[in-house]
């Protein structure tokens, strides 16, 4: 068998002052002009008469351009394009199908680089470090260890009796996989629909309206690598309805799905009502919320602490399932990191990250605006709640908010226990002599399990 070479992790290059690698970032954010972004359906660029415009967060007034929205008559065609693609792609061999995201690999390894760091910077807000490790490390990462795991998935044979040979091979699903990606991570938008395409099966692909700009790069990248028109199918538009359509096919075989807890609930729901058309049972793939912890002994060095917590929470604006949200502290430590916070919160920088100086950007969007600065209100009007840093934001250039840090009485305020996704982190202090109780406050305080840090 024809196996992908061994992986290694891509490396984060620094973008330092007088790099090659910031001077073609630089270059890149200075040619972008606005664009009119198509859907990809059968390897064809369709423009519709329904557009959808979109700015950097960042900078309302930076109009980045606009989108067409797939109606019935697209989401269907997407569906016969995948139908069509699905036999002569199945029919290809492992080596054959993990050439082409192999490829992509290298391109973005390469030329293509920037293209994507660029389109994340511009209309997701991140910085060139968050964009960096994003946009092209992890998704160079996911497309050249995808490709090295399903060679592994490959060798995993059943053993023979004497004079039998017992042999399995990997088949795609009955239908189309349909990928739903959120607007954080550029990486993970590639990956949604790349790693079952990688496996044999065609793929709808629905990104956020938040990241349409990434999106396209990562399909038209994809594109420039070989991969054959119908394998993936990139429709942007009304997420219910475009949704509901996909569901509601007796073709529709597998969800791929990262965002929220609540919609993947209703998700898991719909599929199940519509269990009796379809021409299999649907394997359903997501990854949810977060409410994550970091938790320090008495032991703790507090500088490392204080670090983890301003970059855990703060670092691309809190956006991400994984950041940094609820912080247990023993009170013997609580005096020294409550100073070293407030001076290292009070000096990192918000603002358009194109400035190389900011630490951080803009929230993705008006409506995440809004639910963030209600969660800051409610930790400034609560008395069993000290504001210790930040606590406001504005909204008149770009989603800015301010890095927050909140000290509350109640350990199970409801600011330790629902997700906010934005720079807000909340702090209890504990006594070090009930230690125990304040593990169990961990596993006990959020319904949210994903990532936790102990110093």
């Amino acid at each position: 068998m024809i196996q992908a070479p061994v992986p290694h992790n891509e490396p984060v290059l620094s973008y330092a002052p007088g790099s090659p690698e910031r001077a073609a970032l630089c270059a890149e954010l200075d040619a972008y002009q606005a664009e009119s972004l198509p859907l990809w359906i059968g390897g064809e660029a369709i423009c519709t008469n329904q557009q959808q415009s979109f700015s950097s967060p960042q900078a309302h007034a930076r109009q980045l351009g606009s989108a067409s929205l797939a109606g019935t008559a697209e989401v269907a065609k997407a569906i016969e394009a995948a139908k069509q693609a699905k036999g002569p792609w199945a029919a290809l061999s492992q080596a054959d199908r993990a050439a082409v995201f192999l490829r992509a690999a290298e391109l973005l390894a390469g030329p293509w680089r920037q293209k994507l760091n660029g389109a994340t910077l511009l209309g997701q807000s991140k910085t060139p470090h968050q964009a960096e490790i994003d946009a092209a490390c992890e998704l160079i990462d996911f497309l050249r260890f995808n490709a090295h795991y399903a060679d592994k998935l490959a060798e995993d044979q059943p053993s023979s009796s004497p004079g039998i040979w017992n042999r399995l091979e990997q088949r795609p699903l009955d239908g189309f996989v349909y990928a739903i990606t959120p607007f954080n991570f550029t990486a993970i938008a590639g990956n949604l629909p790349s790693a079952p395409a990688l496996m044999g099966n065609t793929v709808i692909w629905k990104p956020s309206p938040n990241a349409m700009l990434s999106a396209q790069r990562v399909m038209q990248l994809f594109n420039e690598a070989g991969l054959p028109p119908g394998v993936i199918n990139l429709v942007n538009g009304d997420p219910v309805a475009i949704t509901s359509q996909l569901l509601d096919s007796p073709d529709f075989a597998g969800l791929h799905y990262t965002g929220s807890t609540g919609v993947f609930q209703s998700l898991w729901a719909q599929i199940a009502n519509n269990l009796p058309k379809y021409r299999s049972y649907p394997r359903i793939v997501g990854e949810t919320g977060g409410k994550d912890f970091i938790f320090a002994h008495p032991s703790a060095d507090v500088r490392q602490l204080a670090v983890a917590i301003v970059r855990g929470g703060y670092e691309f604006q809190g956006q991400k399932c994984s950041a940094a949200s609820r912080v247990y502290v023993p009170q013997s430590l609580w005096p020294e990191l409550k100073k070293i916070l407030e001076e290292t919160i009070a000096e990192l920088k918000v603002g358009d990250p194109a400035d190389f100086s900011n630490f951080m950007g803009a929230v993705i969007s008006a409506q995440s605006f809004d639910k963030i600065s209600k969660y800051q209100e409610l930790g400034l009007s609560d008395p069993r709640v000290r504001c210790v840093a930040g606590g406001g934001g504005n909204r008149e250039v770009g989603y800015f908010i301010e890095p927050t840090l909140f000290e509350v009485d109640d350990p199970k305020h409801r600011l330790m226990q629902e997700e906010i996704f934005g720079p807000v982190v909340t702090l209890f202090v504990y006594e070090d002599a009930r230690l125990e109780e304040a593990l169990d406050l961990v596993d006990t305080t959020s319904g949210y399990a994903l990532t936790g840090a102990v110093f």
